[in-house]
């Protein structure tokens, strides 16, 4: 599968969006123009555990879906944040992967030094690799 660019920018403000909640998972959505990801819409976390996983605020994602619409964009990607876990998805993930068009992208911070951004296609319980980018 040919490598997704991925802006600078949007990459920076999820990490950055991860780092500040260490110890909880972040959620949130990226959109796109012309298959091109263009802006991250981040939503609260409204899960009763938040540190062992994610689930987005009901009115906010649905206001980032409002926003998107709007401005002309299409859903591209579906992100969250694994603080103690790697950057893979968990049989939650699988089981909650409902946008089957969307990219998932999972954010680890239980790395040294460094976080681990990675991109999954996520299917029927299968999981693809997707490389990204940085454009």
């Amino acid at each position: 599968m040919t490598p997704i660019p991925f802006p600078r920018p949007l990459i920076n403000q999820i990490l950055q969006q991860a780092q500040q909640a260490e110890d909880s998972e972040i959620c949130g959505l990226v959109s796109a123009r012309s298959g091109q990801p263009v802006h991250c819409y981040p939503v609260a976390n409204a899960a009763e555990k938040p540190a062992h996983r994610f689930r987005m605020h009901p009115q906010q994602q649905i206001e980032a879906m409002r926003q998107i619409r709007e401005r002309g964009e299409e859903l591209f990607a579906i992100y969250h944040s694994h603080p103690h876990t790697p950057a893979l998805p968990s049989a939650t993930d699988l089981r909650e992967a409902t946008y089957p068009d969307a990219l998932y992208i999972i954010i680890s911070l239980a790395t040294e030094g460094t976080l681990e951004m990675r991109g999954f296609h996520l299917q029927n319980g299968n999981i693809e690799d997707v490389d990204f980018v940085v454009a």
